[in-house]
């Protein structure tokens, strides 16, 4: 599926409705159920360099096969090279008591190795902020690992700030 999103406004570009936001010829798509192996692979990578998570590619699968599937909850976004799954990350939506409104969970944001550090991941943020806007998304909240020190730095340079809050979380479940 082609994601056309308004770009104008967001990150300076002077033509509104991109339908393959390009950068050397990459692209940003929405995720389909045919991506999922993709997804899979770059979650397997994600979880591996996380503190708090690791791949087990039947969770993984089942999640992402439902967000693809209800896309009331959220959104799957590829970043694409020559029609490879470079890069990914995941919008979810959720009303907010504070803010009146929808906002939006971003997670999962990876780039496969080879292509760090050559702006794809501004890319994604950028897509997935003017993405959510177009959801109606009021405001967008996300994770990272307190000691991933290059991926706050790419956050703080996109606008985002800590929060005064702190994560707490209960497994309930296996």
């Amino acid at each position: 599926m082609v994601l056309s999103i308004d770009l104008s406004h967001d990150v300076g570009f002077t033509k509104t409705d991109i339908d393959f936001f390009t950068m050397t010829s990459a692209s940003i798509d929405i995720a389909t159920q045919q991506d999922c192996a993709a997804i899979c692979t770059l979650l397997s990578a994600l979880f591996e360099q996380e503190a708090d998570f690791s791949p087990n590619v039947d969770k993984q699968q089942r999640a992402v096969e439902a967000i693809i599937s209800y896309p009331d909850k959220g959104h799957i976004l590829l970043l694409k090279r020559d029609d490879s799954v470079i890069g990914m990350l995941s919008l979810l939506y959720l009303p907010s008591t504070a803010m009146g409104g929808k906002v939006a969970l971003l997670e999962d944001l990876i780039v496969a190795k080879p292509w760090r550090h050559q702006g794809y991941g501004n890319m994604l943020l950028e897509a997935a902020e003017s993405f959510a806007k177009q959801q109606g998304c009021l405001r967008i909240t996300l994770l990272t690992d307190q000691d991933n020190q290059t991926a706050q730095k790419l956050y703080q340079k996109q606008g985002y700030q800590f929060s005064a809050m702190t994560v707490m979380r209960k497994q309930l479940q296996d």
